[in-house]
């Protein structure tokens, strides 16, 4: 027992330290992010991303302010061959440009930081997502069209290294027509 309280305190602190060591869009505007988004690049540590690695294609990402304040986020892609949608709430912290969630589904919880965007062209996004003890990082770049500039990408692998993402954690999410008029 003393084991896996020391393990979640030790995670704790990770997160902690890892979390303030993340970015900020300078004067972020909340009601610029709203709208539909294209995910273009995801890249992340996780098992479940190594695993389905392959498998992933570019989706849709809707954001809309709810009336509380928050965000609802629902992201809508290519699954088999239906079209699967995941919802989450992001709930504003005291940091503009940083949220807390939980996913229902997998029962993780995520703090997300809204790095960097110019809100008409793209964002980049950095998220803890902690589960059981276990720490992993997602960075994903999304763009209000499916083709973003080649600087824009390159800028999205430099900065997901800079988290200690390597080459085979990185995906260029290939574009398709399946699921992306839905959203």
């Amino acid at each position: 027992m003393k084991g896996l309280v020391l393990s979640l305190a030790l995670a704790t602190l990770y997160v902690l330290y890892v979390q303030a060591d993340v970015p900020l869009q300078p004067d972020f505007q909340e009601d610029k992010i709203v709208g539909k988004w294209y995910g273009i690049g995801l890249a992340s540590n996780s098992g479940w991303f190594k695993a389905k690695k392959q498998l992933l294609k570019m989706c849709t990402t809707v954001i809309t302010p709810t009336a509380d304040g928050n965000l609802d986020v629902v992201a809508t892609y290519p699954k088999q061959d239906r079209c699967e949608k995941k919802s989450m709430t992001y709930i504003k912290t005291e940091q503009p440009g940083r949220f807390l969630s939980k996913s229902p589904r997998y029962g993780s919880d995520h703090i997300i930081s809204v790095m960097e965007s110019n809100y008409d062209e793209y964002t980049m996004m950095h998220t803890l997502k902690t589960k059981g003890g276990e720490v992993n990082t997602v960075v994903s770049l999304f763009g209000r069209s499916p083709d973003l500039r080649p600087e824009l990408l390159e800028k999205f692998k430099q900065t997901a290294k800079e988290y200690g993402l390597t080459d085979e954690n990185i995906l260029i999410l290939p574009q398709t027509d399946k699921c992306v008029s839905e959203a």
